[in-house]
């Protein structure tokens, strides 16, 4: 194969890549990753929070693990803001409130 011809097989192949990345984005879309709003919330009643303890208020548990500030704001498990509703490791597919607690709660490191 001559470089001419190296050179257009190329051009030709990164057309291809273009053409089929642009349908891809077009009719396909981007892949979505889960927000926050797109997380049902566990509710208290659900199995795996009833085993953990859940509570949508932190300062309402009668648990005795209970620490005065500990939340799921401040847990290692949730990756969510602050305040308002976020994912959580051990309740996969749903979201806890920032306020929560579990007995599972470890708290963030430094």
């Amino acid at each position: 194969m001559s470089k001419e011809q190296d050179i257009e097989s190329r051009r030709r192949f990164l057309k291809v890549a273009a053409g089929t990345t642009a349908a891809a984005v077009v009719f396909g879309g981007l892949p979505r990753f889960a927000r926050a709003a797109d997380l049902p919330p566990v509710s208290e009643s659900d199995p795996t929070a009833k085993a953990l303890g859940y509570v949508e208020d932190a300062s309402k548990t009668a648990n005795a693990k209970y620490k005065a500030g500990d939340d799921c704001a401040n847990c290692q498990f949730y990756s969510g803001g602050a305040t308002g509703r976020g994912p959580c490791q051990l309740f996969p597919g749903k979201s806890v409130n920032a306020k929560g607690w579990c007995v599972s709660h470890t708290p963030k490191k430094a």
